[in-house]
Formats: C-alpha cells, structure tokens, sequence
C-alpha cells in the first residue's frame, strides 16, 4: 500500500462571503495537511485520510470531495447517526478566529474500531495526526489511536506529528501534556509550533521546545513561529531557515500547509532545511487565499519543480 495516511477531523467549513452570505467548505487541520501533500506528492503516491463518517447526506458529500480530489479514505467506518462537525471562521483583516460546533461529529469516534484503524494505516510509509486528532478522542481512544500508530511504527511507518494544542479540546492542561508528549513519544519527526508549545508546556524560546521534543526520542524537529524563521533541528544541528513575506488575507492553514509541504519535500528526498525553506513558499501563498484549502495549481507553484527520489526516508 504504502504512501501516506493522516488521522483527523474533516469539518464543514462556513467561510464569510459578502454579508451575512457564508460559503461551504471541508476542512480540518490535518485535512488542510493532506490536501497539500495530495498537491504536491507525486500523482501516484498513494494519499488516504483515515477519518470516521456520519450516515447523512453532507457526510456523502465529505466522501465524494474527498475522492473528487484523489484522496481516498481507507477503511474509514461510517457511524449510524453521527454527522460532520462544523465551523465558522470569521475574520478581522488576515487574522481569523473560530466558532465551533462539534458535539456530535462522526470522528470523534474514528479510533473505537481497532480493527479498522489498524487496517487504514497497515502498510503505510508516512503516517501523520495531530494534537486536534488526540483532542476529540476519548480517553480509551487515544491508546487505540497511539496502538495503533506505535504497531504501523514498528512495522516500517514514519509517523510525523503536529501538537496543534486546541486548550478548549481538553479535559485540562495536564491531560492535554501528558497525552502531547505520549504522541511525541512515537514520532520520529515533529511539526510543533511554538505559541502552541509556550501555552501549554511554558517553553520560552523555540529551543526550548525543540530541546523538549527532543528529550522524547524525535529525531527530526522543526518549530514553526508565524512569519518568523522556523527552527530547523534534525539529530541536534539547529538551522533557523526564515519564513516569506506574504500579502496575506486569511491565515487559516497557513501551519497546515507548512506541514503539507514539508511532507511532501521530504518524499522528494529534500533535506530537512530545503523543505522547510519549501514549506514556506508554499505557505507565502496559501495565506494569499481565503479558506483553508488554497487551489492545488497555486501550491504547486509556489512549491517549485522537484526531483523525485521514493528511496529517500519521509
């Protein structure tokens, strides 16, 4: 099977258009990810987002965006019932916040059936989730979910996680820390940013929190800081690689993208400051859009012709 597999949320998206005039979209923060490296990885490099669907008719809709997009879905269950989460984004100049309705989506319940969860990521050479993955989850199922992740892990997978703290996700801080740094834990590459890291953990600097992550066993780090430099740390060689000036007008998924890209560079068999210098053009542009999913042909351009070589690690 191979290729990469992200476990996540896909929500309805409510975007201001003029007035009181909303459009509709899917999104989610590792949604946004896999959008990027559908984009951007080669087009026969398998991508599947391992979610949980309602049986309701914007679930099917979920399910044919998705394969419209040629991003297919694994052994992801359908739950009798449940229905997508949704939220509104609203905006004051680039800056956006959000308005949440969740209570009842479908993934929350993407990691009770083991079986399937094991199934969706057996195989696979990239796996990535985030902090908003393990936040909706019961308490049981983020052990499956961290089962699950650790057995692909054994078996050959690159597992790649983004902490992407949500506070209002959470039982309380310390849940949410001890629950982070176990994800942490069966990671060999981290995607952090740290505003994130500084809320939650205290970090001062983002070497403090490359230093943390580091303590967990990751071996390939990079802290993401808004519009300034990312910090680049691969087996403890620090590299600052400075983020792209951009005319932004809505910075949702700019993190998101990032990520994407950076995944994508590195299935190219880019080094680690190369694709973060990639990851930030294409991030430069994303910003440049409303919404959280930019149209792939502009990605693709601002992420630039690459090489491909399948033999190189991520």
């Amino acid at each position: 099977m191979g290729g990469f597999a992200a476990i996540g949320e896909c929500m309805i998206e409510l975007s201001g258009a003029n007035g009181d005039q909303w459009r509709m979209g899917f999104a989610g923060d590792t949604l946004n990810t896999t959008w990027y490296v559908r984009a951007l990885a080669p087009a026969d490099f398998p991508v599947d987002y391992v979610t949980a669907f309602g049986d309701d008719p914007f679930s099917d809709k979920q399910r044919a965006f998705l394969a419209e997009n040629g991003i297919k879905t694994a052994h992801s269950p359908t739950i009798t019932g449940a229905r997508p989460g949704l939220y509104a984004i609203t905006l004051t100049e680039a800056e956006r916040s959000f308005t949440y309705w969740r209570s009842d989506s479908a993934a929350r319940q993407l990691a009770d059936d083991m079986d399937a969860l094991q199934r969706s990521l057996e195989g696979r050479r990239i796996i990535y989730f985030s902090g908003i993955t393990m936040g909706i989850l019961s308490p049981r199922a983020r052990q499956n979910l961290l089962s699950a992740v650790s057995g692909a892990r054994r078996l050959g997978a690159t597992v790649i996680f983004d902490a992407n703290y949500r506070p209002r996700l959470w039982e309380n801080a310390e849940t949410a820390k001890q629950a982070l740094s176990n994800a942490f834990h069966v990671s060999d590459i981290a995607l952090p940013t740290f505003p994130d890291e500084n809320a939650l953990f205290g970090d001062a600097t983002p070497e403090e929190t490359a230093a943390r992550i580091a303590s967990y066993g990751v071996k390939e780090i990079i802290v993401k800081d808004g519009t300034a430099p990312a910090l680049v740390v691969e087996n403890g060689q620090q590299t600052s690689v400075p983020a792209i000036a951009a005319r932004a007008v809505d910075t949702t998924g700019a993190g998101d993208s990032f990520n994407g890209a950076y995944i994508s560079a590195r299935v190219a068999g880019m080094d680690p400051v190369s694709s973060a210098a990639a990851a930030h053009r294409v991030a430069a542009r994303v910003v440049e859009y409303h919404g959280a999913l930019a149209p792939m042909k502009e990605a693709r351009k601002a992420f630039g012709v690459i090489p491909v070589d399948q033999t190189n690690s991520a």
